[in-house]
Formats: C-alpha cells, structure tokens, sequence
C-alpha cells in the first residue's frame, strides 16, 4: 500500500488569506490616531485598562458570586426554619408569634396565604445571579415547589413556597440575599484610569514636544528659513537632533565651498573675456569682430546665468513678503515689453521667503512667457497651507514629454546657439531650484489661453 503525501497548502489560499488580513489591517489602521501623541497614549493606556478590567472582572465577578450564593443560603436557611417551625407550631397562637419573630429577628416579611397553585413562572433577568442562587438553594434545602421574583421590586424579594395545606409567602430584602458592588467596580476603572491618564500626558507631552520641535526645524531649513531649535529631551531624540545638525552644516559648508569655488572660476574666466574684449577693441572693425563680439558678450551672460544658479542667493534671510505688490512690479515690467499682462489675486498671498530670489523665480517664468507669447496672465491664491501663483501665455507651449527636461541647466528647445534666439536654458533650472530651496515646486501644464502654464506652489 503506497503512501500519498500530504497535500500542500493551496497558494491561492494563502494568498487570499493574506490580503484579507493586509485590508482588515487597513480597515483598523483608518479608526486609529495618525499622531504620534495620540498613538503614545494609546499604547500606554490600552493594555492598562485592559489588564485592569480583565482583574478587576474577574475578582469582582468571583467576589459576587461567592457573596450572593452564601446569602442566598443564609436567607433560605431561615425560610427552611420558618417552615419547620410553622408545621410544629400550632394553629390558634404560635403561627402568628412566628411572624412576628421573622419580622424582628430575621427582617422576613411572613404571610400565610390559602393554598392555590403558584404564579407562573417569570422571564428571568439578564443578569440572573440572584435567580440563580436562590433557586438552587430552595430545590436543595426545602425541596418544594416555588415561585421566586426578583424584579418586580428593585429593592425587595418576593418568594412563594407550596406547603401541604397552604402557601407561604415570603418577602425580604434584596441586599439580604443579594451584593451588588458595581458602583465600586465601576469608580475604581475610572479613578485609575484617569490618574494613569494625567501621569501618561504628562510624561509624552514632555517627551514628544522635542520631536515636534525638531521636525518643525527640519521643515524651516527645507523653506531656507532660520530656527533656534536646541537638542532636548530624551536621548534618541537629542541624538537625531545632533545628526540633523550635523548635516545642516555639511550641506552649507558645500555650499559655501560651492560658491567659493565658482567665484574663483568666475574671477579666472571675467579675467580671460576681458583680455578677449581688449584684443577685439584693438582690432579693426569687420563682420568677423562683430560676431566675435557677440560671441564675448554671449559668453559673459552665460557666466553669469550660471553663476547665479549654483549661488542660488542662499545668503538671504526669509521674511514675510507681500507676492501682491511683487506681482505688480512684475507687471508693470512685462508692459513695458509691450506685452499685456493682467493680474488676479484671491485670499492674502503673504509668505515668508526670500523676497530677492522669489522675484527672481517668477521674473524667469514671466520672461519665458513674454519670449513665447504675446498675452499673459498671471494668478495668485493663498490658503492655510500653501501660496499658489500661476503664469499662463498664449504661446506654443511644450510638450508635454519635454515639460521635465525644460528644467535641466542648459536645455533649450530651441538649437539656436544666438541669444537673441534663445535663452542660456537656466532659467528655468533657476526658478526650480529658488522654489525647492523654499520647499514647493513648480508644475507646468496646459494653459486655458492655449499655451504654456507655470504653476508654483509654496508652503506658507
């Protein structure tokens, strides 16, 4: 007889069961808090009070439990008592002193009622401890038909027992046969609860503003913006805080070498293209030195596009600066080309940048749009969150497969290799470069007026 081997688990099962737990996990994730603080609380906190509630349970339960059956014994103890006295006793007098004594002694209201068959039985309650326990101990101590409620009235037991000539009714209090302690329970949870509450946002308060701090920083360096932000707080976080410093200060000490390094060369070649114009102005004048000239001329402007954009005016503080009265001036320039330039503002747009370089951004973008296009129209709104400022022509625009390369240094459409033709291909590169170093970026799309849109977006 051959052995089969045993099957191997279905992967289509696997997999199914494994994206059913990947959406339960994102289903769970969307009700938790997104905050670091609020998800510290949430950790420190849950498994206490689940721990707690768990004990307390089932200590309390058990502790219930355990009262209620030894009462419950206890009172049918002295109903069983009544009972053996109330056979014993005789009719004319000593019934009614048996009411009297578990009226006094044993707080037992005591009736004698005609015999007549018992009420039905009552839907017992949800919570049926009580229920529970009496009636296992009227079955095992008397062994007579009973009827039992012990909801009718919140604060009293009514039970009825079958005699051989009568029925006897019975009514006592409900604390008697029955300890109820969930108020205590309940004033426990909440007391620890929220003492653990106050010590938990106390503490991560303390220990979580550091990261905020820290964060808050990075995003400043991000816009180009100074922040007195000092390491404290715990360890982990002092230690991040020393790595973010320390390479704050490795890339502008790159910079600086940077722009160091570029003034040298930019020192070297103004050198050179001087000699170049002196040679040139001792020449006679011809159509070979005039586009030699030209060439000299082209060369300088190329030196100093560049230079501008490796510089990128990182030395500039940021303050708050009105984009308003910036567009204006923008305006009124693009007007004097000789191009009409219309101007709409919603909201405040009021940012905190450096003023010089922004100018500088949206002049590239509004001077790209006066070398393409006869009409411009330039947007700006503002939010809580960012600064939106939009630059539409009516150009040719560009396609859209070429709308990323624009933004390389030295790119041009264009193959002209004249100026007059066309631009050195940095500016673009600069405006970028200006709105990354501010923390937003610029798009570009399709404009409405059919040409090219300039989108640049930056955080307030």
């Amino acid at each position: 007889m051959s052995e089969h081997p045993p099957l191997a688990a279905n992967p289509l099962s696997l997999h199914s069961l494994r994206a059913r737990w990947q959406g339960f996990a994102r289903w769970v994730a969307d009700f938790l808090p997104k905050g670091l603080y609020a998800r510290a609380l949430l950790i420190v906190i849950l498994p206490m009070v689940i721990l707690q509630s768990v004990i307390a349970y089932f200590f309390m339960e058990r502790h219930w439990q355990t009262v209620t059956f030894r009462l419950s014994a206890g009172v049918v103890r002295d109903i069983a008592a009544v009972i053996d006295l109330y056979t014993l006793l005789p009719e004319d007098g000593g019934r009614a002193d048996l009411r009297k004594i578990a009226a006094q002694r044993l707080q037992l209201d005591v009736d004698i009622l005609p015999k007549l068959e018992l009420p039905p039985p009552l839907p017992k309650p949800f919570f049926s401890l009580l229920d529970s326990a009496l009636s296992r101990e009227l079955a095992r101590q008397i062994k007579r038909p009973f009827w039992i409620d012990t909801v009718g009235r919140s604060s009293l037991v009514e039970i009825q027992i079958l005699l051989d000539d009568s029925v006897l009714r019975v009514v006592t209090l409900r604390n008697s046969a029955y300890a109820s302690n969930s108020h205590i329970f309940f004033m426990w949870m909440l007391g620890t609860s929220l003492v653990l509450l106050g010590v938990a946002v106390a503490f991560l308060r303390n220990q979580i503003r550091p990261i905020l701090k820290l964060a808050a920083a990075a995003q400043d360096f991000g816009k180009g913006r100074e922040n007195d932000f000092r390491p404290h707080g715990a360890r982990e976080v002092r230690q991040a805080a020393y790595a973010f410093f320390e390479m704050k200060r490795r890339i502008e000490r790159a910079m600086e070498q940077r722009t160091a390094m570029l003034n040298g060369v930019s020192h070297d070649m103004r050198t050179v293209l001087t000699r170049f114009k002196l040679s040139l102005a001792l020449l006679e004048e011809g159509p070979e030195t005039e586009a030699l000239i030209k060439d000299v001329e082209e060369m300088q402007r190329m030196l100093e596009a560049y230079l501008a954009f490796a510089r990128g005016d990182a030395g500039e503080p940021a303050t708050p600066t009105d984009i308003g009265a910036l567009l204006e001036e923008l305006k009124a320039d693009a007007e004097r080309h000789g191009h009409k330039t219309e101007i709409s503002i919603s909201g405040y747009p009021t940012a905190t940048v450096r003023a010089d370089a922004i100018k500088r951004c949206l002049f590239n973008l509004v001077s790209n749009a006066q070398r393409h296009g006869d009409r411009i129209v330039i947007e700006a709104s503002c939010d809580q969150r960012f600064l939106t400022v939009n630059v539409d022509d009516d150009g040719p625009g560009i396609r859209p497969e070429q709308r990323e390369d624009v933004f390389r240094p030295f790119f041009r459409l264009d193959e002209a290799r004249n100026q007059d033709e066309g631009g050195t291909g940095l500016g673009l590169a600069i405006a970028r470069d200006i709105a990354r170093s501010h923390g937003g970026d610029i798009m570009l799309s399709d404009s409405p007026m059919g040409g090219l849109r300039a989108c640049v977006r930056l955080p307030v």
